[in-house]
């Protein structure tokens, strides 16, 4: 019925399979990727006509996780998948970034790409598949895509390399790196590390591109099987006579205009010079717009590369390693939790730090189960930034991704959940942008947690660095301007802190980067992140020893498991009492670990002595305060700890003979009792005539001292009354009667 091509191969102990022509056989390239029992299903497809008017190459792409792929049902009202988790937006950057330089220069067909994750083995992580599996679809699909490319995951356990680790030993790695690339060169790269040097993380990348090489064989002879015939694309347009005109128009004003180091001059500058050669060349007729358009924009690139490889001098007047002017300041929002301004240039990120308790968590539904996040950091970038007024619209995918690559900077550099037992949430407001938001994000961000007083291991900073190469001429940049990131090589992120690298990412623009460019852009960042974190210590070096006034204060208690429900109440009653009556915010874990959090120490007292009074176990002998809550002919009942009650019988109501109840106590009184005893049944005997009622002294004693000298007094009285006195009586006899003589 239909012909299918398959290929296997052992890859890290697991066998991957590649599978085309039986599913999805309308898409130009469909491919089954499957390793273990993963199994992603990758397709291509991409419109026969280019797209008018764009001058940029229109690729989407779809990583999506099915929820029966584990198994599962989804959540939420409609019991069906909806937007796009944080994993599934972070999986699709990354298979954009590795694929989208190897298109055809000039290719301007909208290309869609969607990864379907259709079983998950909980063992491997389906994005590698998805990556691999994508590239190969492209492959076969005849598009002009230049690959394939080869990825895999890589971390560090035991200080050995290990290839696509499962998912339970990536709990024990210092390293979780992500590596695409093609035979020959490096292609993208995403990471967190435990702050690990910069000589084994270039190592960590080096072994990951060696061990993907059988992914790029294992497509190359997929394709030879199954490939379509490659589109025909139409000769580019020869332009030269048209970049000789645009040269001689605007030229040197584009060399002038890029040796204004202020951004916004710049822009200005740019495009006045731009738009001078613009309205010539209309005036003559002799090119169409878009192809004056794209004529001006490769000589504005042209001009701004070649000065920087010729000179060594930036547009900003900086050499290759040189980091921007920076400012670093802590405690800029008064009612804040923490906070910091950081500014490097004309980049400057506004970032605030909030503590929470284990109610502010967020809880995270994938795949694999749900589980509990304590720290989250979210990037803002707002149009005023750089200068530009349009839609607000909630979080993208880049600022989704440009948040995830700082949380993994910092994220390796926080205490413990038993050290610092709180919820921690940081926001980046980028408030101007001129290259590198994240990276200021990270700087940023580790100032506003030290301010916050959260103990991070060691301060973090970040840097971006950019290239620009022409044939076998290179230039790593330190520090990227917007223009540089625009219009260079390479963008090539390296956070971490003075004793090592805690997150990685590069996205290339040309068909990859050998290890020495690589190399040398690491050792240049070291230097650069050295400087930037002396500068970051003239404002804050460590976390504060004491939050804010504003911030809560965690309390821990424990008490015996067996009473975790007692605390919690039907339905979780009682919990909620406790926090409405005590205004505190309380957590209790599975343990019988009880944290209490509040800005109130009274509070957090009141909500103490409540939880104690619940778990308490009477103390024979002990004092206290108690309520009587009901009257009987025999005593009162009265509670005297948590829900706890006790029986005063009404011989220990007060001194002497009590002739009912309610002459002594009412119902609702309040009363001081002593805890006589406990039965075996577990009920308890109170007494309230051994507890002074005004000052709550225990006076047992001497009511045991009265009680003996009445008992005394009584026998003494007694034995006097029993002895003969002469007159008949005996023993307290009655008196005989006998004659009226007395005989």
């Amino acid at each position: 019925m239909f012909t299918i091509h398959k290929k296997e191969i052992v890859w890290g102990g697991r066998k991957l399979t590649l599978e085309t022509g039986r599913i999805a056989r309308q898409a130009d390239g469909a491919v089954l990727a499957s390793y273990g029992d993963t199994a992603v299903l990758c397709t291509a497809v991409a419109q026969r006509q280019p797209r008018e008017g764009v001058d940029f190459f229109p690729l989407t792409v779809n990583y999506q996780e099915k929820a029966f792929a584990a198994g599962k049902i989804p959540g939420g009202f409609f019991k069906r998948e909806g937007r796009p988790t944080e994993k599934e937006t972070l999986s699709s950057r990354i298979i954009d970034r590795s694929i989208r330089p190897l298109f055809a220069p000039g290719f301007r067909n909208e290309t869609q790409v969607i990864c379907t994750v259709l079983s998950h083995d909980l063992e491997n992580d389906p994005d590698i598949v998805a990556l691999v599996g994508a590239s190969a679809a492209l492959t076969i699909s005849g598009i002009p895509f230049m690959g394939p490319i080869g990825g895999a995951r890589v971390g560090a356990i035991d200080g050995d390399y290990v290839l696509n680790p499962t998912l339970d030993r990536m709990d024990a790695s210092d390293l979780d790196l992500v590596v695409a690339g093609r035979s020959d060169a490096v292609m993208m790269v995403e990471s967190e590390a435990n702050e690990l040097s910069e000589e084994t993380m270039l190592g960590a990348v080096m072994f990951a591109h060696r061990e993907f090489q059988p992914i790029v064989q294992a497509i190359i002879e997929l394709a030879e099987a199954s490939a379509k015939e490659p589109w025909d694309l139409p000769e580019p347009e020869d332009r030269g006579a048209l970049e000789a005109e645009a040269r001689a128009l605007c030229g040197e004003a584009l060399a002038e205009a890029f040796r204004e180091p202020d951004k916004l001059a710049r822009q200005a500058k740019v495009a006045a010079a731009k738009q001078i050669a613009r309205d010539r060349l209309a005036e003559d007729g002799t090119a169409d717009g878009d192809a004056v358009d794209g004529v001006l924009k490769d000589l504005e690139k042209n001009t701004l590369r070649e000065a920087t490889l010729s000179t060594g001098v930036r547009v900003d007047g900086r050499d290759t390693s040189t980091v921007r002017p920076i400012v670093a300041e802590v405690g800029v929002l008064s009612r804040s939790h923490g906070s910091a301004l950081f500014t490097r240039g004309e980049t400057q990120a506004l970032a605030t730090a909030t503590l929470g308790t284990g109610q502010d968590e967020q809880i995270m539904d994938v795949l694999e189960g749900e589980y509990r996040e304590r720290f989250m950091l979210h990037y803002n970038f707002p149009p005023y930034s750089v200068g530009e007024a349009r839609f607000l619209r909630s979080p993208g995918r880049r600022e989704i991704g440009h948040g995830k690559l700082a949380w993994r900077a910092i994220r390796p550099l926080l205490p413990s959940k038993e050290e610092f037992p709180y919820t921690i949430r940081v926001v980046s407001e980028i408030t101007e942008s001129n290259g590198s938001s994240s990276m200021a994000t990270v700087c940023g961000s580790s100032l506003s947690l030290m301010d916050a007083g959260v103990p991070l291991r060691r301060p973090c900073a970040g840097i971006a660095m950019g290239l620009i190469k022409e044939d076998d001429r290179f230039a790593v940049l330190s520090d990227i301007l917007g223009d540089e990131d625009h219009l260079g090589d390479m963008d090539f992120k390296v956070a971490g802190t003075e004793r090592g690298v805690t997150s990685l990412q590069m996205d290339i623009k040309i068909a990859g980067i050998t290890e020495e460019i690589m190399r040398v852009a690491l050792d240049q960042a070291r230097d650069g992140r050295m400087h930037i974190l002396g500068e970051m210590a003239k404002a804050i070096s460590a976390g504060r020893e004491a939050l804010s006034d504003f911030a809560p204060r965690i309390t821990t208690m424990t008490i015996p498991t067996d009473k975790i429900r007692d605390i919690i109440g039907p339905g979780g009653k009682t919990i909620r009492e406790i926090t409405e009556q005590s205004g505190t915010k309380i957590d209790i874990e599975d343990d019988g670990s009880i944290k209490i959090a509040s800005s109130d120490n009274a509070a957090t007292e009141a909500a103490i002595k409540l939880i104690k009074d619940i778990v308490a176990e009477p103390e024979i002998g002990a004092i206290y305060d108690g309520t009587a809550v009901k009257i009987m002919e025999f005593g009162a009942f009265v509670n005297f700890i948590g829900k706890r009650d006790g029986l005063v019988h009404i011989s220990e109501l007060a001194e002497g003979r009590v002739a009912t109840v309610n002459d002594v106590v009412s119902e609702g009184d309040v009363v001081k009792v002593k805890v006589l005893g406990i039965d075996d049944r577990g009920k308890v005997k109170l007494s309230m005539r051994a507890v002074d009622q005004e000052t709550g002294a225990d006076i047992s004693e001497t009511i045991a001292q009265r009680d003996a000298q009445r008992r005394a007094e009584r026998e003494a009285r007694r034995a006097g009354r029993g002895a003969d006195d002469g007159e008949g009586r005996r023993d307290g006899g009655p008196r005989r009667r006998t004659g009226a003589d007395g005989d």
